[in-house]
């Protein structure tokens, strides 16, 4: 693996940067996998990943010995666990110093596909709402494709510019940016990456991140926390943006407490002294990465009299025979999406009404299913929710049938007519419909497994 010069010779003053171990970490071949494990699918419990690693800085994830066959493990399309870099799971840790009153809190991710982050705020905002945003069509539908296997409520998927979002103004409590970046930081992981990366690609890129913060930061509330992060070594992408941010809005650069034995590399910008977080992957173990925290310091703590949207509203015969199919708590409110069902809580609705007015949603809260005449059609959302996990019957798959499943095969199983959650380990996969003489299967086709 080459490294480009130009970077290397770009780096020799950047605090903690070391050519020789850099260069050699790259030509090793060494590889880590982490994942972050789903505290809400509960039957998969912490004590059975005591025997792995865990990473310091972030209470459900761990480092895994060897890389399995994700695609092959059930419980990776249930949303047991997600499969995420070990250094951006930091973002864990800052807001754990920046936000420790969670409750209520509006998050925004501005570029969040393919949904690491997202599946990290919503598990750390569980009683908050996370807008979970991604501009690049395709990219927003594996974003999708995450956020539903994560299974909680309190999510809702765009599909905009950022700078869509510039009504919203004094909206959010905290703002997420991990920017598009040069992604030199994954040259390890990436080798594909090292042949796109030049200095140019990085001066462009640096022109981007200042205009998505450009076009966000407004919605940011007075006293709300902006966290900035790539997955790039430069300083042009890094600490420059740091000092710019500095420049051109009224914050305060909030400086994070390390412990030793995490080996982050603190550094400060040259201009404004930001505090910022660089992960060498020779010192930690982990990918490049970098992540910087600011407190906004004007603005309204309240945003101002925005437009709002009324959803589509359910009919009573539509909620009797949804109700017959599934008892959700009272505090959900139903609405409808083209003809789909879909449950939020009832604090957020307003929230809904006010996001649908001005931005493309591509998915707010769980779909719980759809109403054909006397018949009730669940959604596989339904399925893969926290929603599901107490209140339907459920049919435990041993791993072949469970692949069976998830292939869109035919399997066997015995059991009463109807609709049945099919399971593995106690986490629902899906549903399926027994019928006399045969199954059907509701796995999305689109998401089946290919690989044998």
């Amino acid at each position: 693996m080459k490294i480009p010069e130009q970077l290397i010779q770009s780096l020799h003053n950047t605090k903690g940067f070391n050519s020789k171990a850099f260069e050699a970490l790259h030509e090793s071949g060494e590889t880590i996998t982490s994942i972050r494990i789903n505290p809400f699918k509960t039957t998969i419990e912490k004590s059975a990943f005591n025997q792995y690693e865990n990473i310091g800085w972030c209470e459900n994830g761990y480092y895994l010995p060897e890389r399995p066959s994700f695609t092959l493990d059930p419980l990776f399309h249930a949303g047991a666990y997600y499969v995420q870099e070990a250094s951006s799971m930091f973002l864990w840790q800052v807001l754990q110093q920046t936000i420790t009153d969670t409750a209520d809190k509006k998050v925004f991710d501005v570029c969040a596909a393919p949904g690491g982050k997202s599946t990290l705020l919503a598990t750390y905002f569980k009683d908050g709402l996370v807008v979970s945003n991604e501009v690049i069509k395709q990219r927003a539908n594996i974003l999708n494709e995450n956020i539903t296997k994560w299974g909680l409520p309190n999510v809702v998927v765009t599909n905009n510019d950022p700078k869509q979002f510039q009504s919203l103004e004094n909206y959010f409590d905290a703002i997420v940016i991990d920017a598009p970046c040069s992604g030199s930081g994954l040259f390890r992981k990436d080798e594909e990456a090292i042949d796109e990366w030049s200095e140019n690609n990085v001066q462009l890129c640096s022109q981007r991140q200042q205009r998505i913060i450009a076009d966000t930061f407004n919605c940011l509330k007075q006293g709300g926390i902006l966290i900035y992060s790539t997955c790039s070594y430069s300083t042009e992408e890094d600490e420059a943006i740091a000092d710019w941010i500095c420049d051109n809005f009224n914050v305060t650069n909030i400086q994070i407490q390390l412990q030793a034995e995490w080996n982050i590399t603190e550094t400060q910008s040259v201009k404004h002294h930001a505090y910022g977080y660089r992960f060498w992957p020779y010192l930690v173990k982990g990918e490049g990465f970098f992540i910087a925290a600011f407190k906004k310091n004007d603005g309204d703590t309240d945003a101002n009299k925005i437009k709002t949207q009324q959803l589509v509203t359910t009919s009573k015969n539509e909620i009797e025979v949804l109700q017959s199919f599934i008892q959700l708590s009272s505090a959900y409110t139903f609405f409808k999406q083209n003809e789909t069902i879909r449950a939020i809580e009832s604090k957020w609705l307003n929230d809904i009404q006010t996001l649908a007015k001005h931005l493309f949603i591509k998915k707010a809260g769980i779909a719980i299913g759809s109403v054909k005449g006397k018949d009730f059609i669940p959604s596989h959302e339904l399925a893969v929710s926290i929603l599901s996990s107490e209140t339907l019957a459920v049919i435990d798959l041993d791993k072949e049938q469970a692949l069976q499943y998830l292939r869109r095969q035919d399997f066997s199983v015995t059991s009463e007519k109807g609709w049945h959650l099919v399971a593995y380990c106690g986490l629902p996969l899906g549903f399926i419909k027994v019928l006399p003489n045969r199954i059907n299967n509701y796995y999305p086709n689109e998401w089946r497994i290919l690989k044998q």
